[in-house]
């Protein structure tokens, strides 16, 4: 990369939390496809972005996120999917497709990959997504621990009137893994996913791991197991572009350390998933 490029962007990461590990992917996707040849790197809990935009800061990545607009692409049901545990995921199986139109232009629809997606056909993805982007902070300097209780985005009525909407609020798609860790029903003493009502219930969730992972995964998925729904992955720690970032994540680059985890089902219903807390490999 030339030496004109800018200082990094740098923030904390828990590489131990797949959700943030796949948010700093999701991260520097935005950032290639913002400035175009960008590269990221982990050194132990900082994650590192180089731009060659010599303006390039945190705030306008957040910025970028927060305002992603997106369009639904409805293929219809999934036919191919037989796996047992999912048999009963209905109104997302028509959705197999999302598209960043703005800022940048994404295809998303990794989750046909059943044993990595997290939420069931009563979780509406779009609604979710535009709610956590819509939630996150530009101003902040440790985005990835920033945690609220998010909204849906109000809606401004078109009338002479106009008026907002009422808010309501959006649960996540439980890929931190500091809401995995307490996801459990038993844990908690009920399904938090059973209320009819989800004004009943709000809890914290932290918007740019929640949205900017939906993103990572896309081109960076974890490499599965000889265990159901258990993966593994790897941080590197050289400078690399978005392009080469897969082949380090599987860890052919050889470069970081390895975790494992598993997407693990947080209701007894087995339709929704969590993503829990990794623990370290050792590299043989």
């Amino acid at each position: 990369m030339s030496s004109t490029a800018t200082s990094p962007i740098r923030f904390r990461v828990d590489p131990a939390n797949p959700g943030q590990f796949f948010a700093c992917c999701g991260l520097l996707e935005m950032a290639d496809r913002l400035w175009s040849e960008a590269e990221g790197w982990f050194d132990g809990n900082t994650f590192f972005i180089r731009a060659m935009r010599n303006t390039a800061t945190l705030s306008m990545l957040l910025d970028a996120a927060k305002t992603i607009q997106l369009m639904q692409i409805e293929t219809g049901p999934n036919d191919g999917e037989n796996e047992e545990d999912e048999k009963s995921e209905d109104a997302e199986d028509h959705i197999s497709s999302l598209l960043i139109t703005a800022p940048v232009s994404v295809r998303l629809d990794w989750w046909s990959d059943r044993s990595l997606k997290t939420w069931a056909g009563s979780m509406n993805a779009s609604m979710i997504f535009l709610a956590m982007c819509n939630a996150i902070d530009p101003a902040q300097d440790d985005p990835l621990n920033h945690g609220t209780v998010v909204f849906d985005a109000a809606v401004q009525d078109v009338a002479s009137r106009p008026k907002r909407r009422a808010r309501n609020p959006r649960e996540p798609f439980y890929f931190d893994a500091r809401r995995g860790a307490n996801a459990l029903s038993i844990d908690v003493g009920f399904s938090t996913d059973s209320l009819k009502k989800s004004q009943e219930l709000t809890t914290v969730a932290y918007p740019v791991v929640e949205s900017m992972c939906l993103v990572g995964l896309q081109r960076c998925r974890p490499r599965p197991t000889d265990k159901p729904r258990v993966f593994d992955y790897f941080v590197w720690n050289t400078p690399i572009s978005v392009t080469v970032a897969p082949v380090a994540v599987s860890g052919l680059a050889e470069s970081g350390s390895g975790f494992r985890f598993a997407n693990a089902f947080r209701t007894d219903q087995k339709k929704h998933k969590a993503f829990n807390p990794a623990t370290p490999l050792q590299r043989s």
